[in-house]
């Protein structure tokens, strides 16, 4: 029987790898590959390997991800200076995983996550490496910590709030995975092995990593999202990770931190944002139009960030409004609560928490649908509560979507605004509402990101975390007082 089911799975799986090249290969899932490894071993295991696209490949390429044999890191010892080698983040948002190492032989991986796109986009596979440093929990910076523990031991560093969300994400993402049929590289052994990898640091507070000594820096993404100074072979190196300079409801902004190689984020390269408090009023108002006018607001908002700053927004500026939460973001917001000295005036996310309804049952849920505002996971509605609540009140013109994040290609809330349609129960459904986008991005935009480099006063500027127009829009404001580094991913920069 068993040999019966080996030769069954080999057999499927060259089937898939060549109908995968025949429509392209831009992807490596495929069903039945998730029930193999539910069928022969735990998902990551070396004796199975787990199929992934490699995203800083060509698309007709795939790879298989088994640990110590399919790494992109160079075997060869680094004999002068710095290295940097992306395994993702490079050319892309999201999907980050940076080794940094020197000629002491020692290295660390800054964050390791995936992209939560459909399906999942996963990094190159990492080297042996004893830590990483993962700078926020959002999943395309923490998705893959599970699998480095899982195979390589690794110790984890981050702050307290970081260490104390992961759980709360690894499993949220374990279990769509799950759901949606997509398999994961790391399973539930993993994720507990995990959980007991951190090591918690202050901002501020110094430690070592092998012969480097490092420190947090508020990077004003959310909550706990660090900046990382690291004293590297006599070069003094900063990477921000996710970053904003400018202050929001509960997080203060970034600082520059004197540095010779800055490692910067560049999302918003190239693009402008709008003056916070001028697009908070502008948001608040066309709340209360739609309120004023019988409807109900639908705001999505990710569970970790946007729907925390829309609940503060919303209670300071209409504290008569009776809102009402829902998703992933409750058990979030109460972790937030239990770290007040990562929160910006955690008295005031108490009290708006407070404030608000939560939604805990489904009888809170159907009462939800009478109030003046649901804010909802998901944000870009890709799943979650938010896609009830749409096709329950799809049906009213008076309501409205306020969607106050980026909405990425391919993601239900990128289809609303271009279609006026959403996937809603594997059907795509018209949805003849007021749809309407406003930008309270926790990410600096370009004049931020130029400003906050030029403070830093870097000899080196490596942008990652963008597509390439982004990257060479702050390239060419930065140019020529400092030397700019695209990377790519599976490719290395060495800086003396």
């Amino acid at each position: 029987m068993n040999d019966f089911r080996w030769r069954y799975s080999l057999i499927s799986g060259i089937s898939a790898y060549l109908f995968s090249y025949r429509l392209g290969g831009t992807y490596w899932f495929l069903g039945f590959h998730w029930k193999i490894q539910d069928s022969f071993t735990s998902s990551g295991n070396d004796g199975v390997p787990v199929r992934i696209h490699h995203v800083g490949a060509p698309l007709q390429s795939t790879m298989l991800y088994r640990a110590g044999r399919t790494s992109t890191y160079p075997e060869e010892p680094v004999e002068s200076g710095i290295r940097f080698h992306f395994l993702g983040g490079a050319g892309e948002v999201g999907n980050v995983g940076c080794v940094i190492e020197d000629q002491s032989g020692t290295k660390v991986l800054m964050d390791y996550g995936l992209a939560p796109t459909k399906p999942p986009k996963y990094p190159s596979e990492a080297p042996s490496i004893d830590h990483a440093i993962i700078t926020h929990s959002h999943i395309d910076h923490i998705g893959m910590a599970p699998w480095l523990v899982g195979h390589h031991g690794t110790t984890l560093h981050g702050s307290k709030l970081t260490s104390r969300l992961s759980e709360i994400m690894w499993r949220d993402t374990y279990k769509v995975s799950r759901i949606e049929g997509y398999p994961l590289a790391w399973d539930k052994r993993d994720l507990d092995a995990a959980l007991e990898a951190w090591q918690e640091h202050d901002m501020g507070e110094q430690f070592s990593i092998g012969s480097w000594n490092a420190k947090f820096h508020v990077a004003g993404h959310i909550p706990g999202a660090v900046m990382t100074e690291m004293d590297v072979n006599c070069k003094k190196v900063l990477w921000t990770g996710d970053m904003d300079t400018r202050s929001s409801p509960n997080v203060s902004g970034a600082l520059p931190v004197k540095c010779d190689i800055l490692c910067l984020e560049g999302t918003y390269g190239g693009k402008y944002h709008p003056d916070r408090s001028e697009e908070e009023e502008r948001f608040v108002k066309r709340v209360l139009d739609v309120v004023s006018r019988g409807g109900v607001a639908i705001i999505p908002a990710f569970a970790s960030g946007r729907g925390q700053d829309v609940i503060r927004i919303l209670h300071d500026a209409a504290p008569h409004l009776e809102v009402h939460y829902d998703g992933m973001g409750t058990r979030v917001t109460q972790t937030w609560m239990d770290c007040p000295e990562l929160v910006h005036e955690p008295k005031s996310l108490r009290k708006a928490w407070h404030w608000c309804r939560r939604v805990r049952s489904k009888s809170d849920r159907k009462k939800a649908l009478d109030a003046d505002v649901i804010v909802t996971t998901s944000g870009m509605l890709d799943g979650g509560p938010a896609i009830w609540y749409v096709n329950r009140l799809r049906h009213n013109p008076a309501n409205a979507i306020l969607l106050t994040g980026y909405q990425a290609e391919g993601s239900g809330g990128r289809m609303l605004l271009d279609e006026r349609k959403l996937p809603i129960y594997g059907k795509k459904t018209p949805v003849d509402l007021e749809v309407t986008q406003f930008s309270l991005s926790n990410h600096a935009g370009h004049k931020e990101l130029v400003e906050f480099a030029r403070a830093c006063s870097p000899e080196h500027v490596i942008i990652f975390h963008a597509e390439r127009e982004p990257a060479m829009a702050l390239a060419t404001d930065l140019e020529p007082d400092v030397k700019v580094h695209i990377p790519e991913n599976g490719e290395s920069i060495v800086i003396e």
